[in-house]
């Protein structure tokens, strides 16, 4: 049932609301998975997301263009606590590229690639605890409802997939301002790609939901509580997480 989800995905991010004061939300993901935003030229942000097992994953991109976004990423788990640290196999590389720009009754589209899973790094299967996206498309459209609301949906294709489960991947979610400081976001990863017999998922897809706080509109703490559905066999308990990111212009 979940893989007759995806074709609806396109569809139901296209419904115009008709709204008369349309604006945009510049998120560059919902949680963990990508929209269609994008970072301005001349920008770049930098980031830290502290999540469980003393992880920390640090994080650089740059808005190259109006259309292309650059990033990297490195870090491990382990880092914060006693012991050796475990870090990841390798620095992650993200590039995003925005094919049609958000009209009135028309979303935004891009198209991009991002090796960087989330969670630990799981030796035995060559995967990121929750994979990589690797692949995606984006769609995203802002509304005016009570300050700004967007929502966003997407399709993507891992190559983290030596658990034998190769299928194409959806995802969809929404954020919603509650001021000029605070937002709301949530969002639900279907995660079709990760719940065969050798998989590390449940088949109840990942569910995340959080808290945005923006001081001067340049720099952003995220409170997120991950894998609400306890989607997970090797940690199967949801986790609460934050996010530190900061935005300038060379």
């Amino acid at each position: 049932m979940k893989k007759k989800y995806i074709y609806l995905l396109v569809s139901i991010i296209c419904i115009n609301l008709n709204a008369q004061d349309v604006q945009t939300i510049q998120s560059i993901n919902i949680i963990d998975c990508p929209t269609a935003a994008l970072l301005d030229k001349g920008s770049f942000l930098t980031g830290l997301n502290v999540y469980h097992n003393g992880g920390l994953l640090g994080l650089m991109e740059v808005g190259v263009t109006n259309r292309i976004m650059f990033g990297i990423s490195y870090g491990g788990t382990n880092i914060i606590g006693t012991g050796p640290v475990d870090w990841n196999p390798r620095v992650g590389v993200n590039i995003r590229y925005r094919l049609f720009n958000e009209q009135e009754t028309f979303p935004a589209i891009c198209i991009g690639y991002d090796n960087q899973g989330k969670g630990v790094y799981v030796d035995s299967l060559k995967r990121y605890l929750e994979k990589s996206k690797g692949l995606y498309a984006s769609i995203s459209k802002s509304y005016f409802f009570l300050g700004t609301f967007a929502i966003h949906a997407g399709v993507n294709y891992s190559f983290e997939n030596n658990d034998g489960d190769k299928d194409i991947n959806g995802y969809l979610g929404f954020e919603k301002s509650i001021n000029d400081e605070l937002g709301i976001s949530a969002e639900y990863d279907l995660a079709i790609n990760d719940n065969k017999d050798n998989g590390i998922g449940k088949g109840k897809g990942y569910l995340n939901a959080g808290i945005k706080w923006s001081l001067d509109g340049r720099f952003f703490i995220d409170f997120i509580w991950k894998n609400i559905l306890k989607n997970n066999n090797l940690y199967p308990y949801s986790s609460r997480e934050i996010r530190l990111n900061y935005v300038e212009y060379f």
